[in-house]
C-alpha cells in the first residue's frame, strides 16, 4: 500500500470507519458516453464566472462523487444538472449538458418534467409540514396523480427504497416534523425516489448528520445505484471513497481531475488533486 493510500485510509472526525473504496478499474467514458455528459461548459452569476471550461461523463447507474474546497463550483455544476440554477437572476453559460444525448437546455423541454426525472436531496433536509405520507407523495399529487391505491404503493415503494419503511409504516399519518434528523433526510430522498427519476442529485446529504445516520445515508446510496444514477457533492474524503465508483476533483471552479474513485485515492495524477485528499490545502 503507498503512502497516500495509508493517508486516505485513516479515519476522519466524521466517522469510525476507515475507507473501502467500492469502484474498481474501467475504462474512461468517450466524449458524449455518458448518461449526463458535459461538454465544454462554462457559466456564470452575472458578471462573475464560477466554472470553467467543464467536461465530464457521469455514467448510468453508478455513484459520481464531485469533491473539492469550498466554493469550488461543485454544487454549481450539480445545481446545474436539473437547471436549479434557472431561479437566479442574470446567470449565463456556454457549452452543453446532456442526458442520454439529449441537451437539458431544449427551449421545448419543460423544467418540470426535467427535475422529474433528475431528482435532488439538498444538504438540510427539507421535509414539508405535512404527513409522512403526504411528503412522500408530494411531487405525484403535483403532477395529477391522485388515485389513492396508486399513491399507496408509491409510498410503500419510496419508503422502502429509502430504508424507511419499517421505521414509519405505523405512523404515516404524523408529521414529518416528528422524525429524527437521518430519518428526515431519509424521508427526503424517498420523496425524490417516488416520482420514480433516473438521476439523484445529492448535495452534501450527510453534513447535518451524527455518524450513525450518516452510515445508513452511505448504505442507501450504494443501494440506490443498482437503480439509479446518483451524482454527490461532498466535503468528507472517507465518503468519497466509501460510496463513489467515481470522483471527479474541482478547483476555482475548473475540473482538475477525474478518474475512478480507487485512481484518484491511491494513485491520482496531479499533485494538486493529492496534496487536497491528503489534507495539506482545502
Amino acid at each position: 500500500m503507498t503512502a497516500l493510500a495509508q493517508k486516505i485510509m485513516t479515519p476522519t472526525s466524521n466517522t469510525n470507519a476507515p475507507i473501502d473504496m467500492v469502484a474498481k478499474e474501467s475504462k474512461p467514458l468517450e466524449k458524449g458516453q455518458g448518461y449526463l455528459s458535459v461538454q465544454n461548459y462554462n457559466f456564470w452569476y452575472g458578471a462573475h464566472q464560477t466554472l470553467f471550461d467543464i467536461c465530464l461523463e457521469i455514467p448510468e447507474k453508478q455513484v459520481t462523487a464531485l469533491i473539492g474546497p469550498s466554493g469550488c463550483g461543485k454544487s454549481t455544476l450539480l445545481r446545474n444538472f436539473n437547471r436549479m440554477n434557472d431561479l437566479v437572476d442574470g446567470i449565463r453559460h456556454t457549452g452543453d449538458i446532456t442526458m442520454t444525448g439529449h441537451t437539458i437546455y431544449d427551449p421545448l423541454i419543460e423544467v418540470t418534467s426535467l427535475r422529474k426525472r433528475i431528482g435532488m436531496v439538498f444538504q438540510k433536509s427539507n421535509p414539508f409540514p405535512k404527513s409522512i405520507y403526504e411528503n412522500v407523495i408530494y411531487g405525484l399529487r403535483v403532477s395529477g396523480c391522485n388515485n389513492k391505491a396508486d399513491l399507496d404503493v408509491a409510498v410503500e415503494k419510496g419508503l422502502r427504497a429509502a430504508a424507511l419503511w419499517d421505521e414509519a409504516k405505523d405512523r404515516l399519518g404524523q408529521s414529518a416534523l416528528g422524525l429524527s434528523g437521518g430519518q428526515m433526510q431519509r424521508l427526503c430522498i424517498a420523496r425524490a425516489i417516488a416520482v420514480e427519476p433516473e438521476v439523484i442529485l445529492m448535495d452534501e446529504p450527510c453534513s447535518a448528520l451524527d455518524p450513525i445516520a450518516t452510515g445508513k445515508i452511505e448504505e442507501l446510496i450504494l443501494e440506490l445505484k443498482k437503480q439509479f444514477t446518483v451524482v454527490i457533492v461532498t466535503h468528507n474524503m472517507q465518503q468519497a471513497g466509501r460510496c463513489s465508483d467515481r470522483t471527479a476533483f474541482f478547483y476555482l471552479g475548473k475540473l482538475i481531475e477525474y478518474d475512478t474513485t480507487v485512481t484518484i485515492f491511491t494513485n491520482p495524477h496531479q499533485k494538486q488533486t493529492e496534496d487536497y485528499i491528503t489534507g495539506r490545502f482545502g
